[in-house]
């Protein structure tokens, strides 16, 4: 192996760098669950290329720092990937790994995403007290089959919105942490039921824990939601010819519509905005999005298909067509 020797970042910081083009360096947020997604990555990267050197760095980002602090109140947009893109940005890492639902839509000057990977499933998914669940069956639990004034506990305003819009016979109420740390409150008695991503509970190997899945057709997910973004440095040759056969390329046109309707309505994670997108088998691209205001009170849901190899536009069109039904206003008053 070739001797570490100095190097001068970007920002000015030195930091000691081994040249070995066989070495690649991934960065990671330190929760369970985001480490567990690092962790397959490395496994996928080292499989596909058996003589590569693949390690994994945690960096801690704003939204683990503070952890128990409300989205609305420390920000949505960049809290849980500011700090790894600065690290990319700085040549401390090579590769950040991401849930793609937490990544803004607009990356930093010099990255960007080199491949998405093959999506986990994206719906959301009720879970009840562990000692509740084990006494139901799952086939007869629903949001709806919920008891009045049931709290149930999420952070997003996303699901929030579309809760209280079908359902405002629940309590909705504030939840953060990690799954372990959501988990635990929901089973010591805080929340009669919480609402997690189906995908994260699969990924930790908990999937046990979902009483049932919430189909898409009652509360749309967050955009990209059950993908993971490879970021990493445009020019860097290197690393982006040693992530692309990560790239699952359905997955990466469904998350690119997703993610132009996001970007071309101007929102972020923090505002009550949802997606979802597939590919039919005639390989048609159907796109379906929300936008709703925080009370649940209004939602304008709509939907567009088209080829798929048009992600972009079709997201621009389907939020064209949710501006024209409302969806503009209602984001001027999110967002004043």
């Amino acid at each position: 192996m070739k001797q570490a020797r100095r190097k001068t970042c970007r920002r000015g910081a030195t930091v000691s760098a081994l040249k070995n083009s066989n070495s690649f360096i991934i960065g990671s947020r330190g929760s369970q669950l985001a480490l567990q997604q690092a962790k397959t990555i490395q496994a996928r990267l080292q499989t596909l290329s058996p003589h590569a050197e693949v390690h994994i760095e945690i960096i801690k980002t704003t939204g683990d720092r503070l952890k128990n602090a409300p989205l609305s109140i420390i920000g949505g947009q960049g809290v849980f990937t500011k700090e790894l893109e600065e690290a990319l940005l700085d040549e401390r890492i090579d590769i950040a790994v991401h849930s793609l639902k937490d990544l803004p839509t607009i990356l930093p000057h010099g990255l960007h995403i080199a491949a998405i990977t093959e999506r986990e499933d994206p719906r959301d998914a009720l879970v009840l007290p562990a000692h509740v669940s084990q006494q139901r069956s799952h086939l007869q639990t629903s949001l709806a089959s919920l008891p009045e004034n049931a709290v149930v506990g999420t952070s997003s305003p996303r699901r929030s919105s579309q809760l209280k819009h079908l359902h405002p016979h629940l309590e909705i109420k504030e939840l953060r942490g990690n799954v372990d740390t959501r988990l635990a409150k929901l089973d010591r008695g805080d929340y009669d039921a919480i609402i997690l991503a189906a995908a994260g509970l699969r990924r930790l190997g908990s999937a046990e824990r979902i009483t049932s899945y919430i189909p898409i057709e009652e509360i749309l997910p967050a955009v990209g939601q059950g993908a993971l973004g490879i970021e990493t440095r445009t020019e860097d040759q290197r690393t982006n010819k040693f992530t692309q056969n990560l790239n699952d390329e359905p997955t990466a046109l469904t998350c690119a519509a997703e993610r132009a309707l996001l970007r071309s309505l101007g929102g972020g994670c923090q505002l009550p905005i949802a997606a979802h997108a597939f590919i039919t088998n005639t390989n048609r691209l159907q796109l379906h999005g929300m936008v709703a205001n925080r009370s649940g009170e209004i939602v304008i849901r709509d939907g567009v298909e088209g080829e798929a190899n048009e992600p972009q536009r079709l997201g621009e069109t389907l939020a064209e067509q949710l501006m024209k039904r409302g969806a503009n206003r209602l984001l001027h008053e999110l967002q004043s």
